[in-house]
């Protein structure tokens, strides 16, 4: 019996809604579970207070403050390395042979596994540069594992913009690098951001590269030399010992809502800044 091709599309149509929609329920279950084991055990006191008893007591700001440290060194050197990277292969390199041998070398970075980061930082950074368990450690290690990122993400967004932008601006008498920074890169500007935000997210949430290259120690930071322990590794060490599942569900829940509110601003600068665009 042959089917007919309205009921082929819409039978097509319904089972790619259905995977969507379970997508987006499975989701919405992990951030509804988590949230409401961990909102319930979050106050001002928690936000505000130190880390007290290895974490059955007290609060998370050192948490919070070493993860911010830590994410500021990464992005700080990996955004720069990332878009220069990026603008390079996409505005001043040739479709040729060594171009494909270093894009196919970020592509392998992208899929190393975290924790080969967090030995590479442990030997290079800990051992051999002589950092110790620091801020610095992880901040470095955090970098290389979102360079990739960053590079492909900011690679993929000067790729989209179309070629009449770039024979527009040569015509005016433009050299290369007017052409890239004044035609390119404002239209290119919101996927390159979104990658920056990934990049964010991403050193946000690790575990594996920051618990061996910066430490777990519950003192507040107060340089980058000092050892310091993330939002997520405090998580990992009270689910995983047991210490207090009410701090671990309270601190997964501060995580989770970091990370939405990361991703809400990234949408919604880029939305402006595309909008912005348009109208100009």
């Amino acid at each position: 019996m042959r089917i007919s091709p309205t009921i082929t599309e819409k039978l097509a149509k319904g089972i790619l809604l259905l995977a969507c929609l379970s997508a987006v329920a499975a989701l919405l279950f992990v951030i509804g579970f988590v949230l409401v084991g961990g909102l319930k055990h979050v106050s001002i006191a928690f936000l505000t207070q130190p880390i007290l008893d290895m974490g059955r007591s007290g609060g998370i700001l050192p948490a919070i403050v070493g993860t911010l440290f830590m994410v500021a060194v990464a992005i700080g050197i990996a955004a720069p390395l990332g878009v220069a990277s990026a603008i390079y292969l996409a505005e001043y390199t040739l479709e040729g042979k060594v171009t494909q041998v270093i894009r196919f070398g970020i592509n392998c970075l992208a899929g190393v596994p975290s924790i080969i980061f967090g030995l590479f930082g442990y030997i290079l950074f800990v051992v051999i540069m002589g950092f110790g368990w620091s801020i610095l450690s992880g901040g470095l290690s955090l970098a290389a594992m979102v360079l990739p990122t960053i590079i492909r993400t900011a690679e993929e967004a000067l790729r989209s913009v179309p070629e009449e932008y770039r024979s527009v601006a040569a015509s005016l008498g433009a050299n290369r690098w007017q052409i890239v920074t004044r035609a390119v890169i404002p239209y290119a500007l919101p996927g390159i951001l979104t990658g920056v935000i990934l990049g964010i997210g991403r050193s946000i949430e690790e575990t594996a590269v920051v618990i061996f290259t910066a430490g777990s120690a519950v003192q507040m930071p107060t340089s980058l030399f000092d050892s310091a322990r993330s939002m997520s590794v405090h998580f990992y060490i009270l689910a995983r010992e047991g210490i207090s599942n009410e701090n671990a569900y309270a601190t997964a829940s501060i995580l989770i809502i970091t990370i939405l509110l990361i991703n809400i601003s990234a949408y919604s600068l880029m939305h402006k800044l595309m909008r912005g665009r348009q109208t100009s």
